[in-house]
């Protein structure tokens, strides 16, 4: 006799779920219709996307992201769309403040992309930049050599 305690089996089907540049736009301002989808599409384009394309995260997260960037900075430029999101806010200035931290959440998420191929961590580049040299002040300053400080003290 079986077991009382039997686990179901589950058949997991994959579907490759696909989704157009424009669609995913539009996932990430939350689905709020800021603008039309041709002001999108004009938006998509300035950072090199094609709306109709399939979105691929691992090489146009960044653009988006650029993109979202600009289209929540045209709305805070924009005072008539500033006066329809004030109604989800008491005003329009706390309306503005969600705006600027949201774009700075966004600026968070893009430095926090690696760049593709990229085989060194950000404190390599304190090590591997050239050193500074600096000319001596315009007063009457000289440079003086380790001979000429040996025979001023008498070495």
């Amino acid at each position: 006799m079986g077991s009382p305690f039997l686990m179901p089996t589950f058949i997991i089907e994959e579907r490759s779920s696909t989704m157009q540049v424009l669609n995913r736009l539009k996932m990430e301002l939350s689905n709020q219709e800021y603008f039309t989808d041709e002001q999108y599409i004009q938006f998509l384009t300035e950072n090199n996307l094609s709306p109709t394309d399939e979105y691929d995260k691992p090489t146009m997260q960044k653009q988006l992201l650029f993109t979202v960037i600009d289209v929540l900075e045209a709305v805070t430029n924009d005072i008539d769309l500033m006066t329809g999101i004030s109604t989800e806010f008491s005003d329009i200035g706390q309306a503005y403040q969600f705006l600027e931290a949201r774009i700075g959440q966004v600026k968070d998420k893009i430095a926090a992309i690696p760049e593709p191929e990229e085989d060194y961590s950000c404190f390599s580049l304190m090590y591997t930049r050239e050193p500074v040299t600096r000319p001596p002040y315009s007063s009457n300053t000289r440079i003086v050599s380790n001979e000429e400080i040996d025979d001023m003290i008498g070495r």
